[in-house]
C-alpha cells in the first residue's frame, strides 16, 4: 500500500461489506487548531455495522468515511497547536472518518496514549473503554460489594465493563453464548447462556432481590426484562438496540420507543432509575466539559490497562484494504474482542 498518499475506506450507501470502497488521494494539511494523525489502528465497532445498513441513529448522508475512533501518531500541527504534540501517539473519538491512513482531528479532541501501550491495544479501549467507564462510574455509579448484570459480557464494551467492575470490587453476572463461558468463569464472572437459559429465572435464582445495575445493549422487547431484574435503588443503563440491527423501516422508531420507555420508568415512583447512554450526550451543551470528561475517563481507562486491571482483547488485525473481511468477521458473532484495522 502506498504510504505517501491518503488511503481511506468509503461507505457509498447501503451495501454488503464487499461494497466498501478503498479510495486514494492527497494527504490533507492541518488547519488552525487541528492535528494531522497518521493512523496506526482503528476498529470495527457496532456503530459501523449499523451505518452499513443505514441504521445508525444520526449517521451522515452517504457517501462518507466510517471509523468511530483511532489511535495514531501526530505528523503535523496547525496554527495555535502546542508544538510538543508532534510525534506523540494519541487516541481520538471521531464518530466518522477513522478508516483512513491520515486523519485530521481538532487538537482539543486528542488524548495522549501512555508509553508501553501499543496502538492496537489502545484502540480496543477508546470507544469501548470510555463507554464502559462512563456507564459504570458516571451513570450507574456502582460501588464495591454491589452486583451487576452485563448483557454480551464477551463483547467489545461488555468485556471491558466486566473487568472495570471487577477491579472495583463488584460482582458480575454476564450473558454470553456457551463457547465464551469458560473464559468468563476464569475472570470470575457468573455466566448465563442467553440462547438456552431463561436469563431472568437464572438471575432471580442467584439474586432473589434483583441486581444493582443492568447494562443492556440489546434493546427491543428484552429491555423490559432487564428493568424487572433491578433491585430497589437499582439502575438500568441501555446503550444500544442490537436486536434491531437487521430490521427494515425507520431507524429512529426503535430509539424513540426506547427513550419513551426510559422516560416513563423514570416518571414512576418505583425507586429505580433508567438511562439511555449516548457517548456524545452533553457535547452540544458544553463542548469543553465534554472534552474534559472524555480526556479524564480515557486516561483512567489507559491507567487501568497499564495496571493490568483490564486486558486488551484483539480479535484480529487486518489492513484497511481488507476492510470487507474485517467487517464480516466483526459481524459474525464468532470472535471475542475488537477487530482492528491497520493502515
Amino acid at each position: 500500500m502506498d504510504v505517501e498518499g491518503l488511503v481511506e475506506v468509503v461507505l457509498p450507501g447501503r451495501v454488503e461489506p464487499e461494497g466498501l470502497q478503498v479510495r486514494r488521494g492527497a494527504i490533507p494539511a492541518a488547519g488552525p487548531g487541528q492535528v494531522l494523525i497518521r493512523m496506526e489502528a482503528t476498529g470495527v465497532s457496532f456503530a459501523e455495522q449499523q451505518m452499513r445498513r443505514g441504521r445508525y441513529y444520526d449517521q451522515p448522508a452517504f457517501p462518507f468515511v466510517p471509523g468511530y475512533d483511532l489511535v495514531g501518531t501526530v505528523l503535523a500541527i496547525g496554527a495555535g497547536v502546542e508544538p510538543g504534540l508532534t510525534g506523540t501517539r494519541v487516541a481520538a473519538l471521531v464518530k466518522v472518518g477513522g478508516w483512513a491512513s491520515h486523519v485530521l482531528v481538532d487538537a482539543a479532541d486528542v488524548v495522549p496514549v501512555p508509553d508501553g501501550i501499543g496502538p492496537a491495544e489502545a484502540e480496543t479501549m477508546v470507544v469501548n473503554g470510555i463507554t464502559a467507564w462512563q456507564m459504570l462510574h458516571r451513570k450507574a455509579r456502582v460501588r464495591a460489594g454491589q452486583t451487576i448484570l452485563v448483557h454480551g459480557a464477551n463483547g467489545g464494551v461488555g468485556s471491558v465493563l466486566v473487568q472495570l467492575a471487577q477491579a472495583a470490587g463488584i460482582t458480575v453476572v454476564g450473558t454470553a453464548s456457551a463457547r465464551h463461558h469458560d473464559a468468563l468463569r476464569e475472570r470470575g464472572v457468573v455466566p448465563v447462556d442467553y440462547r438456552t437459559e431463561d436469563v431472568t429465572a437464572r438471575v432471580r435464582e442467584l439474586f432473589p432481590d434483583g441486581v444493582d445495575a443492568v447494562f443492556d445493549h440489546v434493546g427491543g422487547r428484552g429491555i423490559v426484562a432487564s428493568w424487572r431484574l433491578l433491585a430497589p435503588g437499582g439502575t438500568l443503563v441501555s446503550y444500544g438496540s442490537a436486536s434491531t440491527r437487521d430490521d427494515t423501516g425507520s431507524k429512529q422508531w426503535p430509539m424513540l420507543k426506547l427513550l419513551g420507555r426510559v422516560w416513563l420508568w423514570n416518571a414512576l415512583p418505583n425507586r429505580r432509575r433508567a438511562y439511555f447512554f449516548n457517548i456524545w450526550a452533553g457535547r452540544v451543551l458544553s463542548r469543553n466539559r465534554f472534552r474534559a470528561q472524555l480526556r479524564a475517563d480515557l486516561t483512567e481507562v489507559f491507567a487501568a490497562l497499564r495496571r493490568g486491571d483490564v486486558t486488551a482483547q484483539i480479535a484480529a488485525q487486518l489492513p484497511l484494504a481488507r476492510v470487507a473481511e474485517a467487517m464480516r468477521l466483526a459481524e459474525s458473532g464468532t470472535v471475542a474482542g475488537k477487530v482492528v484495522l491497520n493502515p
